[in-house]
């Protein structure tokens, strides 16, 4: 029994057996325990030494891809955020610095592990990058004309209720203040209503060649607008037809990294009121982007001038890869204004703003949108394909048009105008492809452009009662005959090429070569025996624009360029088809020889630019004023357009920043002349202007702006600006003047940065400080001078909240 007993109790091959499988337990459990414990550690060790670094726009609260990053304490480059604007940091790094090129540079501490950056847009950098120039984003100082930005920053301090209020902030620009968004145009022209500029949205042209308007920016959502850029001179060599004054093109915002929140309302001492939203998100490969504002008007300072804005933009992005991105873009815009007209001289200089008549008008609805697919096949070569659609109708009893009819002896008789409503449709594509060679460092980039935009437009004759005597227009009658009914098939077809080579670090030349052909297919409704038209014709405009250009860096952010540019015009199909339009007209050319640079100084406390430019017209088309106070337009044998465009910038500290811009230009007929009728007599003579200044021309224009941002109180500023419009002839016999003006607006803004109002804003702007009497434009006939007022003192009120993730 004992031994059996012992036997049992130590029975060694089982002993040994259950030890082994105790042990072998024992030790998986400790490195289970072991394993776990040392991913624990190194899961915690990663995101104690690894760094999520996030740059975005201070403003539009986008994602910045190629913002370079520096380890602060040694200088050593670190990076480049991807294109989801992201970089990952290393362990022993408490401090960067990062820079881009159109930012402030910023400082940022290390601290947890993950850190959001947002740069701010700088107002102070000479060289931005800038898209317009080769429609491929490059720093400013690699391309060889005159283009300025206005980036989100100028945007957001201005708080502009019109466009004008931005765009006159460039040197060399003019944009004319007509009420309600309405505006007309000077760059490198006199104050002109004709096709001389060639209006963008994310490079894409918002009205077909050969239907353009002088107003037409009020299809612009001005919310949704993050950066305007602004080509001085010819762009006809890649955009094509138009583009002679300038190329004025508004980049849109795209959605935002994480998300992000804006809201705003304002409102004025004359009844002006507008709310603004916008908002967007990005997850994972998706971002949406939608935005706009809503704007009313009633009982202004100006007689019968109410008028409702409605207008909304929005943006999609899918990036199927990091080289691959499609981005989907929709804009709607309507506007529906009274239109009060011009003022004549007793009037105006009474400061009574009533309008002679209480029936004209404007509605507009405007409905754009694209589909734009990007693709980088490697570091070297990339593509872009856009398919894009327009859809517009602008239907009006425009007062421009109402006229008076006298006798030989200039006694009145009647008055009549025209109701009339123009639509088109667009079908189109763009597509671009660039390509770098390592010869010479050299870069190929060629396009081609469809323009498929059939057309419609009638106008219908009014009888208008006057009452004479107190020069009052009082109510109107359609007679339901047709002066103009037609439609056009629009087809524009383009091919482009640009090569650029860099034989030396510091020369870099580019040429250019465009193809266009503007074809019009014109059917008319109207019976055979009602029309000078012929019931079917076509027309088409065949051009070549070659353009030839260098830069030259000089190092120390100092430079200067060359070039010499083509651009072209075809008549628009109002002056081919008109009733109105008594003589055809040719295509206009132009001739453009550009010499310009740039330096800065004092450790870039202060920046200059300046462009000399001469631009010769050939068949400039030139609009007339008849006799009745209508206008038609003509060609001119020749002109010339000369001047200096300038802008400086001094930010002596950090807190003040002050900019003069401007240009000094002389426009002159080099051979033009015009037929007078003297009705007393009946008879007819030929007025020669060669050598005249043209009308409307004012030989200076500046703008000056002070701005103060204190460091002891972020997100307050306090800006003071002046504009000043130089004396000009207003008749082409250069014997009526009008003496211009100055004017003074005065900015103030506040923006909580921290605590549990951030995001939060109120603004307070005073424009026409001085409560200035002065008329934005004025023209001459022989009846007298007529003036289109400018508001007086306006006292702007406004609050926002915003709010993002970064």
């Amino acid at each position: 029994m004992h031994r059996s007993h012992n036997k049992s109790r130590y029975n060694y091959p089982d002993f040994f057996t259950r030890g082994a499988n105790a042990l072998y337990t024992l030790c998986m459990k400790k490195y289970f325990i072991l394993f776990i414990l040392f991913t624990l550690f190194n899961k915690l060790t990663y995101s104690q030494t690894t760094i999520h670094l996030t740059v975005t726009d201070a403003n539009t609260h986008e994602a910045l891809a190629g913002a370079m990053i520096y380890n602060n304490a040694n200088g050593v480059k670190l990076g480049a955020t991807d294109a989801k604007g992201t970089f990952a940091i290393s362990q022993g790094v408490a401090q960067v610095r990062l820079t881009m090129v159109g930012y402030n540079q910023q400082i940022v501490n290390i601290t947890g592990n993950r850190v959001n950056a947002a740069l701010s847009p700088s107002t102070l950098d000479l060289q931005p990058v800038v898209v317009t120039a080769s429609r491929e984003g490059q720093a400013r100082q690699d391309a060889p004309i005159a283009i300025s930005k206005i980036n989100s920053t100028q945007i957001k301090d201005t708080k502009a209720t019109a466009l004008y209020q931005l765009l006159n902030k460039v040197a060399g620009v003019y944009m004319v203040d007509l009420g309600n968004e309405q505006h007309t145009m000077a760059i490198r022209q006199p104050i002109t209503y004709n096709a001389l500029y060639l209006y963008m949205e994310d490079g894409l042209p918002i009205r077909p060649t050969g239907i353009f308007n002088h107003n037409s920016l009020y299809e612009i959502n001005m919310s949704g607008v993050k950066d305007i850029e602004v080509i001085k001179g010819p762009a006809s060599s890649l955009y094509g037809s138009n583009s002679i004054g300038g190329a004025v093109n508004f980049i849109t915002q795209g959605p935002p990294a994480g998300y992000a929140g804006n809201v705003s309302v304002q409102g004025n001492n004359y009844h002006y009121r507008r709310v603004d939203a916008d908002g967007g998100f990005t997850q994972g490969k998706f971002g949406l982007y939608i935005g706009g504002y809503v704007a009313h008007q009633k009982d202004s300072w100006q007689d019968y001038s109410n008028f409702d804005k409605y207008s909304a933009n929005f943006k999609t992005t899918y990036d199927f890869t990091p080289a691959t991105r499609l981005t989907t873009s929709a804009a709607y815009n309507y506007l529906n204004t009274q239109t009060p007209g011009s003022l004549d001289s007793t009037r105006f200089y009474s400061r009574s703003y009533g309008a002679n008549q209480r029936f004209t008008y404007r509605k507009v609805e405007a409905f754009r949108a694209s589909t734009r697919l990007d693709h980088k096949w490697d570091d070297k070569n990339s593509t872009f394909v856009t398919l894009f659609f327009r859809d517009n109708s602008t239907a009006q009893l425009p007062s421009y048009y109402i006229s008076d009819v006298r006798d030989n002896a200039g006694n009145y008789q009647s008055s009549n105008g025209q109701v009339n409503d123009q639509k088109f449709q667009s079908y189109g594509l763009l597509a671009q492809h660039r390509a770098d060679f390592d010869f010479l460092h050299s870069r190929l980039i060629g396009g081609v452009y469809l323009d498929d935009s059939p057309s419609s437009y009638y106008a219908q004759y009014l009888d208008i009662n006057k009452d004479v005597a107190n020069n009052y227009y009082t109510s109107f009658t359609n007679t339901g005959k047709y002066i103009d009914n037609y439609g056009i098939k629009l087809f524009n077809t383009a091919a482009y090429v640009q090569y650029e080579i860099k034989p030396l670090a510091a020369l870099r030349i580019v040429g250019g070569l465009r193809y266009d052909r503007v074809h019009y297919n014109f059917t008319n409704s109207l019976p055979a025996n009602e029309t000078k038209y012929k019931q079917q014709e076509t027309n088409t405009f065949n051009i070549v624009a070659p353009k030839l250009g260098l830069t030259y860096d000089l190092g120390a952010n100092k430079g200067f360029y060359a070039n010499y540019s083509v651009g072209f015009q075809p008549p628009e199909t109002g002056d081919l088809y008109s009733a109105r339009q008594l003589t055809p007209l040719k295509q206009a050319t132009f001739d453009n020889y550009e010499l310009g640079g740039w330096f800065s100084a004092f450790d870039k406390m202060l920046y200059f630019e300046m462009s000399l430019f001469d631009l010769e017209g050939h068949n400039e088309i030139i609009n007339q004023l008849l006799p009745d106070n209508t206008t038609q337009n003509q060609n001119a044998g020749a002109t010339r357009h000369r001047g200096v465009e300038y802008a400086l910038t001094i930010a002596p500290v950090k807190e003040l920043t002050f900019r003069f811009s401007g240009t000094n230009a002389r426009h002159t007929y080099v051979s033009y002349s015009e037929v007078s009728t003297n009705y007393s007599t009946n008879t007819s003579t030929v007025k020669v202007y060669d050598g005249n200044r043209m009308n409307n021309a004012p030989a200076w224009i500046a703008n000056s702006e002070l701005t103060y941002k204190p460091l002891y109180l972020p997100g307050f500023r306090i800006a003071g600006e002046w504009q000043h419009i130089n004396q000009y002839y207003t008749n082409p016999a250069n014997t009526k003047t009008y003496s211009g003006y100055d004017i003074y607006n005065l900015r103030l803004g506040y923006t909580v940065k921290s605590n549990v109002l951030k995001g939060a804003g109120i603004w307070f702007n005073v424009l026409n400080v001085t409560d200035k009497l002065y008329a934005t434009t004025v023209t001459s006939n022989q009846y007298g001078d007529t003036y289109n007022a400018a508001a007086p003192r306006t006292y702007t009120l406004g609050i926002s909240y915003s709010f993002s993730k970064y």
